[in-house]
């Protein structure tokens, strides 16, 4: 008896299909072309960037978006979770003062499918061009027998740089600072294992547009503000709502002797989340645990700036004075 010989793409891996996914990349990104980008990775060009920054700091961040993928892969609409992926990675990177540089993705599938994997790559390239942050690489990895064959994930991985002196970490809150929130575009990446527990594939289909909303893209917006020496100094800490929502994500940058009061009903709460929470029964503090509920970032600003600091941030979104910090030692607190 004759062995059928075995190949490369007859277990699941398909070379040439690769190569034609980076004939993609190649068109949708030309700017991709830094200094030199060989067979093991790209270069960028640091100095000019560098020298506007005393005593410059890199910062790095990485996060993926989650089982809203499935969401996606379900509904068979890919360009959104592309946009997705950067805005997870670029807000992440504001927070703590520092301008985006470079984003990297991978992507991992049980089967190479162009014209998906293309959707995404298109959401990416929107994303960076609103970020203003430059795709110099990633890695592409076709896994049979990890995932169905069709099913991907993402993850992306972003670095940024910012002055030592510029740097944003929240130590210099205090008492009377006020708590500037900007709105989401709904859910964004989160929560998306519990809407899927919530809502049957009938009632996906019936909010898809609402539940693929791309997440938010705020750096435009914010680092206008850090460029501006009026405003720098008077921005005391910045919050990405995402995993942990308000109880962890926004207490973590809140110093310790100090609380947030945040109030109910200062801003608009997006009807989706309204309808998860009566469709599930779930509590308010189980709501503001998961989900951001219409707020994807908050500033703590000084109390004397915050006008004009409100008004430079509506010109990019629906902004809204959700509370202020006090002395306290329950670090948030709704009413």
């Amino acid at each position: 008896m004759v062995r059928k010989k075995l190949t490369y793409k007859s277990c699941g891996v398909d070379i040439k299909k690769g190569e034609n996914l980076v004939d993609v990349i190649k068109e949708l990104f030309p700017e991709r072309r830094m200094e030199r980008i060989s067979a093991f990775g790209s270069f960028f060009p640091l100095k000019k960037v560098i020298e506007k920054y005393k005593n410059p700091l890199l910062v790095s961040s990485c996060d993926g978006v989650g089982t809203k993928l499935k969401i996606a892969q379900y509904l068979n609409y890919h360009r959104s979770v592309g946009i997705d992926l950067v805005a997870m990675n670029v807000n992440d990177i504001i927070c703590l003062g520092a301008t985006p540089l470079f984003f990297s993705d991978y992507i991992a599938c049980g089967k190479l499918n162009i014209l998906v994997l293309r959707e995404v790559l298109i959401g990416i390239k929107k994303a960076l061009r609103e970020a203003s942050c430059f795709l110099i690489g990633g890695e592409t990895a076709e896994m049979p027998g990890m995932y169905k064959k069709d099913e991907y994930d993402l993850a992306g991985f972003c670095l940024g740089v910012v002055s030592r002196e510029k740097i944003i970490d929240g130590r210099s809150i205090c008492e009377g600072n006020l708590l500037v929130g900007l709105a989401s575009n709904g859910l964004h990446s989160n929560g998306f294992s519990l809407v899927r527990r919530v809502f049957s594939k009938k009632e996906i289909k019936y909010y898809a547009q609402q539940l693929l909303k791309p997440t938010r893209i705020y750096v435009r917006a914010i680092c206008n503000l850090l460029n501006n020496k009026r405003y720098f100094s008077k921005i005391k800490g910045i919050a990405h709502i995402t995993g942990g929502a308000f109880y962890t994500k926004f207490t973590k940058i809140i110093p310790p002797g100090y609380g947030a009061i945040v109030k109910r009903g200062s801003w608009s709460v997006p009807k989706i989340f309204k309808i998860i929470q009566e469709k599930a029964n779930i509590d308010d503090r189980e709501m503001y645990s998961v989900f951001n509920m219409g707020i994807g970032m908050v500033l703590v600003v000084d109390r004397k700036s915050v006008k004009k600091i409100v008004n430079t941030l509506r010109k990019f979104y629906p902004v809204y004075i959700i509370g202020e910090v006090i002395k306290a030692k329950e670090k948030i607190k709704f009413v």
